[in-house]
């Protein structure tokens, strides 16, 4: 087996499903490239880049200055030129600096330009929270740019979405940006074969349920399933729907699920007031009122710069006691 490729039956991580994701691209296309800061040599500042300089060499896995705007700027002109860059940003906190070029340049060009103009562009970076590494490392942002037209925001959740939604992202015409948790780069399981494109149209129920939805993505994910198995215990049937993709979203999958189970939970780690929750309780109220019997629930962060501190940490951010208590009040 030749390096790189995949055994029928792998046990894998999040952070090795990412980089055989980038692995292929590179090596399907040789308009595919890397670029950001410490990608090369350091092998990213999370790992996943790790042997890519190596293997490609500097022209194809470029470290960059310490300059988001540049290097963000840099990959938007290189999209321009025919290329199909793939430009990763350390973390959330730092794509504000390069804020201008996503939602200026990268997100408007293709209609300024009268369709003539597309970007396909896609930008990773880390996302969230849990590691103590405080307020300027470690916000949940994405839902910000799900705010913007022209751009499409991914968030894999589980090892088969790192592994299988870079493809689709760049085959997209236009920017794509993809929200990695950092919680998750050590998550393992077994990738089953066959490789096939992630859908990045679509919601996807990850457990099916009866009783209350909980709608969530990302990092939280792993934490509505551990709800919904406590709630089990309890006789509580909840379905946990991954919304894998936050712009557009899929709302046929959400007022399906309302419609089928009555009650819903959104789950987020972002702050509440003006969050993607509040988004998702929006659509829910204006396209399935009706089908509810119990006001939405929302549980996000407390609306503080996240702490360093383990246990203020910890009480900052979601948990599953939350999500369970939530469920409980919409259960009634």
């Amino acid at each position: 087996m030749s390096a790189g490729e995949q055994p029928e039956e792998a046990e894998t991580t999040y952070r090795e499903a990412m980089r055989e994701a980038l692995r292929d691209a590179l090596r399907a296309d040789d308009r595919v490239f890397l670029m950001g800061e410490d990608v090369g040599r350091y092998g990213g500042c999370f790992g996943v880049s790790l042997g890519l300089l190596e293997e490609f060499g500097p022209e194809r896995v470029r470290d960059t200055p310490l300059s988001e705007s540049a290097f963000v700027g840099a990959g938007i002109g290189a999209a321009l030129a025919g290329m199909r860059p793939i430009v990763e940003i350390m973390t959330v906190n730092f794509s504000l600096l390069a804020l201008d070029q996503i939602l200026n340049n990268a997100a408007t060009l293709l209609h300024m330009s009268g369709g003539q103009l597309p970007v396909p562009l896609v930008i990773r970076m880390t996302t969230g929270a849990g590691r103590q590494l405080a307020a300027q490392h470690s916000h949940s942002l994405e839902g910000w740019y799900a705010h913007i037209p022209g751009i499409r925001v991914l968030a894999p959740a589980t090892i088969e979405d790192a592994r299988h939604m870079l493809a689709p992202a760049l085959a997209d015409p236009d920017p794509v940006l993809i929200f990695e948790h950092g919680s998750l780069y050590n998550a393992s399981g077994v990738l089953s074969p066959p490789a096939a494109p992630a859908d990045i149209d679509h919601a996807t129920v990850r457990r099916p349920g009866t009783d209350i939805s909980m709608i969530t993505y990302g990092g939280s994910l792993s934490k509505a399933l551990a709800a919904a198995d406590e709630l089990s215990t309890e006789g509580i049937s909840a379905e946990v729907v991954d919304l894998r993709t936050l712009r557009p979203l899929d709302n046929e999958a959400i007022t399906a699920t309302v419609a089928h189970t009555h009650r819903a939970v959104i789950v987020d780690e972002a702050w509440r007031t003006g969050s993607l929750t509040a988004e998702i309780s929006a659509r829910i109220a204006e396209e399935s009122f009706y089908e509810l019997d119990a006001p939405v629930e929302r549980v996000c962060s407390a609306e503080v710069p996240i702490p360093y501190a383990r246990r203020l940490e910890e009480a900052a951010l979601p948990q599953i006691a939350d999500i369970v208590a939530a469920a409980h009040r919409a259960v009634g």
